[in-house]
């Protein structure tokens, strides 16, 4: 596919729309919600090319969330779009009922989860949001590390008839695969391979963390291998496992609370059937205000914590 060679140069939220653009010209059911955030998840483009396939519903994101289960119970395929503190903490009573509870095919989007609300403040980290969706009966959980694999999963979604909550990066998410890079909604990636011990991340700013506490790690002498989990929910127990078994030591690595996120998921896979030594790194706090770097490092997000847990 020609159009995945410009998926390496965009930010994640413009590839997120050209993935709606491209599945919306193939099925006419796919229409996109805003709670007046269309200039922020650039969303205007895909009102230009598909005229009344576009509401804001305004700054009501609990109600919009009924909106899109009210669409979705009249033959349409929703995507709502909003930030991630509001698609959980705000809306999740409605998520939950109106959507899950009542089987509607809603996807939710949301976006700058965790320490990426920068400036926005701790009413807008979002770092819980993955434990609350992740207790939600059957629902997807998806959180793509990079420009391809948002591509390939927003367009598998947008085929999927079951409810699902996508964590979006907006900026950033250069691209870590090649452009025939395959992806499969619940399966993860071997992004890099290891013995010694398994690092596992979720979202491109942890896998780029991961990545470089890999590398600190081979100059010590010891070898982790990396995976790139892509869907937290169901998650990918075969994948976990085996590396599990084979490495014997687990770390994961998530812009979320450690309880009940990506870490309490693996901890409950290994708990039950392969108890492995294991580390997590994520948060147990409130959100702040500051630049990634500076929340990364505060909240024991960067690199070096994720050498010390290996360690």
């Amino acid at each position: 596919m020609s159009l995945t060679v410009e998926l390496t140069k965009k930010d994640m939220r413009d590839v997120y729309v050209q993935a709606l653009l491209d599945s919306a010209a193939e099925r006419d059911d796919l229409v996109v919600l805003e709670a007046d955030l269309t200039n922020s998840h650039n969303t205007a483009r895909f009102g230009d090319a598909h005229p009344g396939r576009l509401v804001n519903c305004g700054i009501t994101e609990a109600n919009s969330v009924c909106v899109a289960a009210g669409l979705a119970a009249s033959g349409f395929r929703p995507f709502l779009n909003l930030f991630a503190c509001f698609a959980s903490r705000r809306a999740f009573d409605q998520f939950f009922l109106s959507v899950n509870y009542a089987g509607q095919n809603v996807k939710l989007v949301g976006s700058d989860p965790g320490v990426l609300s920068q400036y926005n403040g701790g009413s807008h980290c979002a770092l819980e949001d993955i434990a609350m969706m992740r207790a939600v009966p059957g629902l997807i959980v998806v959180e793509p590390s990079d420009t391809v694999s948002l591509y390939h999963l927003t367009r598998q979604l947008a085929d999927c008839d079951r409810p699902a909550y996508l964590r979006l990066h907006r900026k950033g998410g250069a691209a870590v695969y090649g452009v025939d890079e395959e992806f499969s909604l619940g399966k993860g990636k071997v992004v890099a391979d290891g013995t010694d011990v398994t690092l596992i991340s979720a979202g491109h700013i942890m896998l780029a963390a991961a990545l470089e506490a890999r590398d600190k790690l081979a100059a010590v002498g010891i070898s982790a291998a990396v995976l790139d989990i892509l869907t937290i929910q169901p998650l990918d127990e075969e994948l976990v496992l085996r590396y599990a078994k084979a490495t014997g030591a687990v770390v994961t690595c998530e812009n979320a609370h450690r309880a009940g996120g990506l870490g309490g998921a693996v901890a409950e896979l290994l708990a039950r059937e392969h108890p492995t030594r294991m580390r997590m790194v994520g948060v147990d706090c409130f959100g702040e205000v500051g630049t990634v770097a500076s929340l990364m490092k505060d909240f024991g997000l960067t690199a070096d914590d994720i050498v010390k847990a290996a360690l």
